[in-house]
């Protein structure tokens, strides 16, 4: 039997910068390609670390470690139990060292950090509940005389996940969690732009709290490297993938045509509704935080703001107010809220997105600046809600505002999108914002709140090309394990032939 080691409350002092290799079958190894990235400080470009990037045939090893691991790890429901505990454990002894590689690395403001680790540790505790559900026995109700029904929950096998670099943590350790609590085995591949606080932190997380070797397995490693073997790999039984609906439709080609589950969030251009009833104050204060947080660089940030003309002018004018004294600069000032956008190619983005908006006549309610990396808010109003960039997803502190002459109008237009994820509406009528709530055609719709919301127990999700699938327990059972139907003919069974 794995022994498990204990966690100690002496590991503060951690440097993650240093954990620049690959961790494969229980081992830190060093990328062979060749290759090494510089691992660079979002807000002044500064260099961090250099990461050698691993191979193409180093991730065949990681995938031939997970199989070999999978068996004994499936098996043994109280290691898990165990292990998963002192993971839990780590995270909060490591808490500073945790949040500063988090800010360091993907320019995330301290209160980010903060509640990316909070959310990472809540949906570890949550998965602590669905250890138990592997062979569990549900009896059906017999349709012929003498046979007994069985439904089991087998894992699925080797799990290939693959995190984006906005949450890097908290968004690996969503499909990570699920996967290993319910007896997959893990090969990950986190954001090279966030590989210490998306891959480093957590295998070494998992190496202290005494997961067995093989069981976890972090690469290192890019795409001009590995090309599609994260999802082409015949091992792989479910691909979960958190980034951009274009790689998405490309990972649902390679994965429909080998029969692999997958589980995908993708894109957005999350609503913000604002109903003529609203209260305006409580909704400026939402729309602040759901579209501001770590620099609008959240799928679910709201996209679009879809206010009622009779309220258009007061909320516009409060909600300017409030963004242009949004502390900004660098992210490891505590007090900063603004900080920078992850990398040049997408402030190139941004700006673009701000240059189209200015030349289509929008009103430039909120003039922002590029200072040194940070690009500090912009708001823009009667912004067309058909236009270019209006359909498009901005991750970027870039406020859209668009004018609905009617309720009604505003939930059209809120569905006239491709995507899918996240809403919000506000309205002193709970009621109606229920039933209204109902046909916004997102995942989740939330009504007098704003659109960045996620908790361990509900079904996290989007529809239409916003993903496939859902997190959250007891959804997320569903998606990482096989359900398989025993029966037991008790009595012998006549034939009619």
């Amino acid at each position: 039997m794995t022994q498990v080691k204990s966690t100690s409350s002496t590991n503060e002092g951690v440097n993650f910068i240093s954990f620049t290799k690959s961790y494969i079958n229980g081992q830190w190894v060093e990328g062979n390609s060749g290759r090494n990235y510089d691992d660079l400080n979002p807000f002044d470009h500064s260099t961090i670390t250099s990461i050698p990037i691993a191979s193409k045939e180093q991730l065949e090893e990681a995938f031939q470690a997970a199989k070999a691991a999978k068996k004994e790890w499936a098996a043994n429901t109280k290691l898990r139990q165990d292990v998963l505990k002192n993971f839990i454990q780590y995270l909060q002894n490591n808490q500073e060292a945790i949040i500063n590689t988090l800010v360091l690395e993907t320019g995330s403001s301290v209160l980010k950090s903060q509640i990316e680790l909070h959310l990472t540790t809540s949906l570890l505790e949550e998965s602590l509940k669905i250890v138990d559900s592997l062979g569990k026995v549900k009896t059906v109700d017999p349709t012929m005389p003498g046979k007994v029904n069985h439904v089991y929950r087998l894992p699925l096998g080797v799990v290939s996940t693959i995190a984006p670099f906005n949450f890097p943590l908290f968004l690996s350790i969503r499909s990570i969690a699920a996967a290993l609590a319910l007896g997959n085995t893990v090969v990950h591949k986190p954001d090279i732009q966030a590989g210490l606080s998306s891959g480093s932190v957590i295998a070494k997380g998992l190496e202290e709290s005494g997961f067995p070797a093989g069981v976890f397995n972090s690469m290192l490693t890019d795409i001009q490297e590995i090309g599609d073997a994260m999802l082409e790999h015949p091992d792989v039984k479910l691909i979960c993938f958190t980034g951009s609906t274009a790689v998405g439709r490309h990972i649902g080609r390679i994965a429909g045509g080998s029969f692999k589950r997958v589980a995908l969030e993708l894109g957005g251009n999350s609503p913000f509704i604002v109903l003529k009833d609203a209260n305006i104050d409580q909704a400026v204060k939402a729309a602040i935080f759901g579209k501001f947080l770590h620099a609008g660089q959240i799928c679910m940030a709201i996209n679009r703001f879809i206010v009622h003309e009779d309220v258009y002018d007061e909320f516009a004018k409060k909600f300017v107010e409030h963004a242009s004294k949004l502390p900004y600069g660098n992210p490891q000032d505590p007090t900063t809220i603004v900080g920078p956008l992850i990398n040049q190619v997408q402030l190139d983005k941004a700006l673009n997105k701000i240059d189209k908006l200015k030349a289509a006549g929008a009103d430039v309610l909120l003039e922002g600046q590029l200072v040194g990396n940070v690009l500090t808010p912009y708001v823009f109003g009667n912004v067309d809600n058909s236009s270019e960039v209006a359909q498009s997803e901005f991750f970027a502190p870039i406020a859209v505002l668009i004018k609905a002459s009617s309720d009604e109008h505003a939930i059209e237009m809120a569905n006239d999108t491709e995507h899918g994820l996240s809403s919000a509406i506000f309205t002193s009528d709970l009621a109606r914002g229920e039933e209204l709530a109902l046909r916004v055609e997102a995942g989740m719709t939330h009504v007098n709140d704003q659109t960045v919301n996620d908790l361990p127990n509900i079904p996290f999700g989007g529809v239409k090309a916003s993903g496939v699938g859902r997190y959250g327990n007891p959804w997320i059972i569903d998606e990482f394990t096989e359900t398989k139907w025993v029966s037991v003919q008790e009595q012998e069974r006549q034939y009619p032939f």
